[in-house]
């Protein structure tokens, strides 16, 4: 009897010192622990100038997908000029806040379950520059025929993660939630291309 209430008393006191940290990835601890969604996906985008700001040249991908390392080289002046080929500065104040709402949501700051994933995955080694180049996404994408991606119409990459992650804008990147563009048919458990 004493050891199961020593067992309860530590258990319950992991949980308000884990409530700390938490609460810094998130809202709040007491949403995220009362959210059934938690264990899933990414946080979705909450911050409308980056919402705006990003999403007006391709999908806003949320910042739980990348460390917050990878977001230091991504959304600086220099980087910006020569953004994958495309000039995408913005001004000093605009910078400020997309730059510090991705680091402080990065990856390494998340609780939710596939950002802490990624965080694992890229702790060790050199600050990923494309979420396609994660080692995490590729092992989720490799039964994918490269034909259903790089060769459909309706995708053409794997960057276009809303053409074919139905609820990607909301964080969500489950396997049920896939409906690929053109292969209606496609189950992605049983089929093998």
């Amino acid at each position: 009897m004493m050891q199961r209430k020593s067992k309860v008393a530590a258990l319950f006191a992991a949980v308000l010192m884990t409530g700390s940290v938490c609460a810094r990835a998130e809202e709040s601890f007491v949403d995220w622990l009362l959210n059934f969604q938690r264990t899933k996906g990414v946080k979705p985008v909450a911050d409308k100038q980056y919402q705006e700001e990003c999403g007006e040249c391709h999908f806003a991908y949320q910042p739980g997908l990348l460390p917050a390392k990878s977001w230091e080289l991504i959304l600086n002046v220099e980087a910006l000029r020569k953004h994958y080929g495309v000039n995408a500065e913005l001004d000093k104040d605009t910078l400020k806040v997309i730059h510090d709402y991705a680091v402080e949501n990065a990856a390494d700051k998340s609780w939710y379950k596939r950002s802490r994933k990624i965080a694992v995955a890229t702790e060790d080694g050199p600050a990923p520059l494309r979420i396609t180049e994660l080692r995490y996404i590729s092992r989720k994408h490799h039964d994918i025929a490269e034909k259903m991606i790089k060769g459909n119409t309706g995708v053409k990459s794997l960057s276009f993660c809303d053409k074919c992650h139905t609820q990607a804008a909301q964080g969500v990147y489950d396997a049920d939630t896939v409906n690929i563009p053109n292969y209606p048919n496609w189950d992605g458990w049983f089929n093998k291309y």
